[in-house]
């Protein structure tokens, strides 16, 4: 017998031939009869009609099927031979017997027609689109009469988006224009009664004119007229002043509570910032109750009020604006920003403006409007600021005679740390405290004096 895998290799030792089945195999698996060999026969004693999963009788001669015989010899066969000039190697097939063609097996010939091929047509494809740049005409540059498409239907906008709300109070915002002989200045203002023209605005816009021979005041609408305005009554205290007009039919603004508000509540601004009537900004509500002094700059303001603070864009002429919140309410005025050179109206915007909350102004403009003057509570002490670390207060630096500090016994170096149960950390924070009480109303005040904590009542008297 020639070799298995190949020529010349040593043959292997004989097979030796094996030994037959064993009679209980024969028994359990051969075929009746002495003489036959191959499997048992199927049940029935037939072969199956067609190949199935469950039975190996699928062919008629599947008796005859050496590979179903246990008694068929096995032996190594010839190698594989394979005729290098008609066919080198093994053919691939796929799964349903076809020949796959390989790369190897193209011709020389056939891969240098294709690469000529696409070559050809990459050079006509070039040849064609140079031509037809070079003999296409340019077009003219002006086109008369040409009109340019438009998508329809517009824009929607939902019910208390920022445009919604600027469209129902701008009407209600003014700009305030005020001059003094050959100089001005503008700020923003709010219609608070618009049967009566009244309308309210920052002390230290309108301070400057009041009084003045020959000082104009000038409201202007968002509908391009104005008004002359006279002043009502002013309050330095607070930065609140109101204005009257005598222009009929003007949409009142919506007043809201503003302790209803809390940090994160989304707010719009609308005033006249550096004179750009009609402007409008967002942000939310940054801080409550901060205090903020609010002094000089050429008005006789000298006030402290606790305000909103918000990062909605505030500059100058934002002043006297309205603040309002999602339901289109106004909760506050804008009145002051943060610059790097304090807190004032002055500078710009850097993302801290303050705003008097509209329960406080609602309330000095009431008493404006009533007797053209406001009242404050006083306790009648001068104070700033101090801390020894661990805690803060307010510094009692002089006590005014008669005042109800004096006749409660507080005395100079005494540190105020709270006033009816409201803490005080610092002299602006006193007077926010003290100003959140009527004349005439009796508060706990707790001071530390000698390093021990103390608690007296005093009656506040008008400022």
């Amino acid at each position: 017998m020639a070799g298995g895998f190949a020529d010349g290799r040593p043959l292997p030792p004989p097979r030796p031939v094996p030994p037959p089945p064993p009679e209980a195999l024969l028994r359990a698996f051969g075929p009746s009869g002495s003489a036959r060999t191959g499997l048992q026969d199927p049940p029935g004693g037939r072969p199956g009609a067609r190949r199935t999963a469950s039975g190996p009788w699928w062919k008629p001669d599947a008796r005859s099927d050496p590979w179903r015989d246990p008694n068929a010899p096995a032996a190594l066969g010839a190698p594989a031979v394979y005729d290098e000039d008609a066919q080198p190697g093994p053919v691939v097939v796929d799964a349903r017997g076809r020949r796959k063609l390989r790369l190897r097996d193209l011709t020389i010939r056939i891969v240098v027609l294709g690469v000529l091929a696409t070559l050809m047509v990459g050079a006509v494809g070039g040849g064609v689109g140079w031509l037809l740049t070079r003999t296409a005409g340019e077009s003219p540059l002006l086109a008369p009469g040409t009109q340019l498409s438009q998508v329809e239907p517009g824009i929607t906008r939902a019910p208390g988006s920022v445009a919604d709300i600027a469209a129902d109070i701008t009407p209600a915002v003014v700009s305030i224009e005020v001059r003094v002989g050959q100089a001005g200045a503008t700020g923003s203002g709010v219609v608070i009664e618009g049967k009566k023209g009244y309308i309210v605005t920052n002390n230290h816009v309108v301070s400057g004119a009041d009084g003045v021979e020959g000082a104009e005041i000038r409201a202007v609408f968002s509908d391009g007229s104005g008004s002359a305005a006279r002043i009502v009554g002013r309050d330095p205290a607070s930065d609140i002043a109101v204005l009257k007009v005598e222009k009929p039919g003007l949409l009142t603004a919506s007043l809201g509570n503003s302790d209803k508000v809390v940090v994160g509540d989304p707010v719009v601004a609308i005033g006249s910032p550096l004179g750009l009537a009609g402007t409008v900004t967002t942000g939310i509500i940054s801080a409550l109750e901060r205090p903020v002094r609010l002094s000089g700059e050429g008005s006789d303001t000298n006030a402290v009020i606790s305000a909103l603070q918000t990062d909605a864009p505030i500059n100058p002429g934002n002043s006297g604006g309205a603040l309002v919140d999602g339901s289109g309410a106004v909760i506050g005025i804008n009145t002051a920003i943060a610059s790097l050179g304090g807190t004032g109206t002055a500078g710009g915007s850097i993302g801290l403006g303050f705003a008097i909350p509209i329960n406080t102004v609602r309330d000095i403009a009431e008493q404006l409007i009533s007797t053209g003057k406001a009242v404050h509570a006083s306790l009648g002490v001068n104070a700033r600021s101090v801390t020894d670390g661990a805690r803060d207060g307010a510094l009692v630096l002089n006590v005014e005679p008669g005042s109800p500090a004096a006749a409660a016994g507080i005395r100079p170096e005494d540190v105020v740390i709270a006033v009816e149960g409201r803490r005080v950390g610092s002299s602006e924070e006193l007077v926010v405290a003290v100003d959140a009480h009527d004349p005439g109303d009796t508060v706990t005040v707790e001071i530390v004096r000698g390093g021990r904590s103390h608690e007296v009542k005093a009656t506040l008297e008008e400022a």
